[in-house]
């Protein structure tokens, strides 16, 4: 199931700027992880603000918030969270894309 999560880091201003930077190398290093686990699919910033927004692919709520919790910055962000449903319209969307992709390949086998 998909999910998309929108998030705002909310870690003091007074942070010491070392805590801050080994935060943000420590998340970076889990988001990287979580990457490769197929769980973070996509990541987007928000202009101008510190949120972010995230395509999270997990199997149910319970396993969205372990791979949230999971993160070093988890204590200050705050979290939105919108479950996703395929739409009917995403099928034949791949159909298309699939069929023009066959297409150009027979065109370019073609010359």
């Amino acid at each position: 199931m998909e999910w998309l999560v929108h998030a705002h880091n909310r870690l003091p201003a007074d942070t010491p700027a070392a805590d801050r930077e080994q935060l943000r190398a420590a998340e970076r290093e889990r988001a990287m992880e979580l990457r490769a686990e197929g769980v973070l699919r996509k990541l987007w910033r928000t202009p101008g603000s510190t949120g972010t927004v995230a395509l999270y692919e997990c199997r149910d709520a319970t396993h969205l918030h372990e791979a949230l919790s999971s993160l070093p910055m988890f204590p200050w962000l705050e979290v939105s969270i919108e479950p996703l449903a395929d739409h009917p319209q995403e099928a034949q969307a791949a159909a298309l894309a699939a069929a023009s992709a066959d297409s150009a390949e027979h065109h370019r086998r073609a010359r």
